[in-house]
């Protein structure tokens, strides 16, 4: 079986190794598409969770059922799929209360196990779900599952004016969210005339970074939205907030990045800042929204290459003004 693997940290390698047996609750999943994300390098990086070396990394991936455990009801060989990459324990506080991407002791496939830029993927039945979907939008779940999670915490009205900063494929898979949810007024910003030409496709508004329009939307916005993980970016958000709006950090900073918040504002103004982590139990509501708003979805994939390509990018880094990348098996 052909896969990519993170030999140890900062390492990367395209090998050939021999697949296990498949558990009693597993399935044997033909990989079919994988998307990359900006946390596989964190993986790679030992920066992220409960890693683990050597593994196989990807987590965002989607394909054919070709060989059932057991114990294993409710799925056939042939079954289409869509992976839930997060393992938790289901005993603790977090667990307990309906967090599971909390988990005090999460794991994931692509972090903690191996995932899915792999020919073949063994996984726990419990974390797939059937799709009906073509491969390149089944494996955008995921990534939609994350910025689900991040809407219900937003609470957010149809009414309200929205800014997100960052107009690439997170970005505008936030602004698609919102808009699932009814959310109507969305301005994506970025630096890139190129991603907010792509935005406007999506049928958003856009605006420059840094410009005079952007000063503009200072004080006026109900949520402000980081998806762009730039400590600057993430310090500033509470200045585009109106009284009582909702500032939402998604974009992953580094670790020890510290920004200024003045609590007297926060408590004057009422308010809300917010992070959200991951996904949450929620990748069929994930295939509801992406069916929902349908094939044009597919604009953020860029590029789809073979598992030896993206080993390479995993080695380096995305093509300049690449948006979503997948790895496509056959």
């Amino acid at each position: 079986m052909k896969s990519i693997c993170f030999p140890a940290q900062g390492e990367v390698a395209l090998r050939d190794q021999p697949s296990r047996a498949v558990g009693p609750r597993e399935v044997r999943v033909k990989v079919r598409v994988a998307g990359l994300c900006h946390t596989d390098y964190e993986v790679r990086a030992a920066r992220y969770g409960n890693g683990a070396f050597p593994i196989v990394p990807g987590h965002e991936f989607a394909g054919e059922v070709i060989e059932i455990g057991n114990e294993v009801r409710g799925f056939s060989t042939g079954d289409r799929v869509v992976i839930d990459p997060n393992l938790s324990c289901g005993t603790c506080r977090s667990c307990l209360r309906g967090r599971e991407n909390l988990c005090v002791a999460l794991g994931a496939y692509g972090v903690s196990k191996d995932g899915g830029f792999a020919e073949e993927a063994i996984i726990r039945a419990e974390n797939l779900h059937k799709t009906e979907l073509p491969w390149t939008q089944a494996a955008l779940a995921e990534p939609m599952g994350c910025v689900l999670n991040a809407v219900e915490a937003l609470r957010p009205a149809a009414h309200d004016e929205t800014l997100i900063i960052g107009a690439g494929p997170i970005g505008i898979l936030l602004a698609i969210a919102l808009h699932t949810r009814g959310v109507e007024r969305i301005t994506l910003a970025d630096l890139s005339l190129e991603r907010l030409a792509l935005a406007e496709s999506f049928g958003f508004a856009s605006v420059e970074a840094g410009s005079a329009q952007m000063q503009s939307l200072r004080g006026n916005m109900d949520i402000a939205a980081d998806a762009t993980g730039v400590t600057q970016v993430a310090s500033g958000l509470t200045g585009y907030l109106a009284d009582s709006g909702a500032a939402l950090f998604f974009g992953v900073c580094p670790p020890d990045a510290r920004i200024e918040i003045s609590p007297f504002e926060v408590f004057r103004r009422q308010l809300r800042l917010m992070g959200t982590h991951s996904l949450n139990r929620n990748i069929p509501q994930a295939l509801a929204a992406i069916t929902a708003y349908g094939p044009k979805i597919e604009g953020l994939v860029s590029h789809q290459v073979a598992l030896e390509e993206m080993a390479e990018f995993l080695g380096t880094h995305p093509p300049k003004a690449s948006l979503k990348i997948q790895a496509v098996m056959s």
